[in-house]
């Protein structure tokens, strides 16, 4: 009987036309098939699975490590020699050419817990606050321009606004951009604080009696913010945040003082909610003192 030995798959030729055989091809190309096409097809295939070997070997090596971020750098903090810091200060008066206005009583009618705080007595609006003298207060004063370049630390110490007598308490206040805010309800009835500013994030947040502090910090330079009371609609205040500490608001007599301030040109700004904002230039000599007397009827 005939033993029937059955060859190995590397000896039949049903491999062959994936790399000897020419039947895959075209008729016309077979016939010219020489010796060097063949061994190129092979060397391809060849090269074909070697590269599918190594994508296949590749795709189960680990992930590359990412790339971990640059701590960013902490700001440099500009620091004003005390040996040549100057002094700027001076009084805004209103001026010849405006009237001083009338008094205007606010009602508080809508509110009888308001109302009970100031037992009965008048209250009177104080967007337009004149000294005897003339003297305007609440105007916000501050350095507009000249500190370019500078970076200073805001300060670590709280800005208080105290909603007291269904009242803003200070209507007017300044403050560094990154200083810390903080609201307190001293009034027996609820109030809503909204602050509207045009550079930084607006907040609406109702306060009851003895509520916590609402703390908020403005990270961006911003002149002027009107804040509002949805609960009370004659409660108004304004806060000026400005990027150094170089700013003030004026008194009862209309007298404001920037001291520590290092030598240079400026422009003074100031600015009331009812008079807008005047300019003033100022050029400062190490150690110097300006003194300025302004007035609403001058003001640039």
């Amino acid at each position: 009987m005939k033993r029937h030995v059955q060859k190995p798959l590397w000896g039949s030729q049903s491999w062959l036309p994936l790399w000897g055989s020419q039947s895959w091809l075209p008729p016309a190309f077979s016939r010219r098939l020489d010796f060097s096409q063949l061994c190129q097809a092979r060397g391809t295939t060849a090269l074909l699975f070697a590269t599918l070997f190594l994508a296949a070997c590749g795709s189960n090596q680990p992930p590359p490590p990412k790339a971990t971020a640059e701590a960013p750098k902490p700001v440099e903090y500009f620091h004003v020699d005390p040996a040549t810091a100057g002094t700027i200060k001076g009084k805004i008066r209103l001026g010849s050419g405006k009237a001083k206005p009338p008094r205007t009583v606010i009602s508080m009618a809508s509110d009888a817990g308001c109302e009970q705080a100031h037992a009965g007595k008048p209250v009177y609006d104080e967007s337009v606050v004149i000294g005897r003298d003339g003297g305007v207060a609440n105007v916000f004063v501050y350095l507009k321009s000249g500190l370019e370049g500078k970076h200073f630390e805001p300060s670590k110490d709280p800005v208080t606004l105290d909603q007291h007598g269904c009242l803003f308490i200070p209507r007017v206040l300044g403050m560094q951009a990154g200083q810390m805010l903080d609201v307190k309800n001293s009034d027996p009835v609820s109030h809503n604080i909204h602050p509207m500013p045009t550079n930084n994030r607006e907040f609406n947040e109702q306060q009851s009696p003895q509520a916590p502090d609402i703390e908020h910090k403005f990270p961006r330079a911003d002149v002027m913010i009107p804040v509002k009371c949805n609960v009370h609609s004659w409660m108004r205040a304004y806060i000026g945040v400005v990027d150094h500490p170089y700013f003030f608001v004026t008194a009862a007599d209309g007298s404001f003082e920037l001291k520590n301030v290092p030598p240079g040109d400026y422009t003074l700004a100031f600015w009331h909610e009812k008079y807008g904002e005047g300019t003033n230039p100022i050029h400062l000599t190490a150690s110097g003192v300006v003194d300025l007397a302004l007035d609403y009827d001058h003001l640039q």
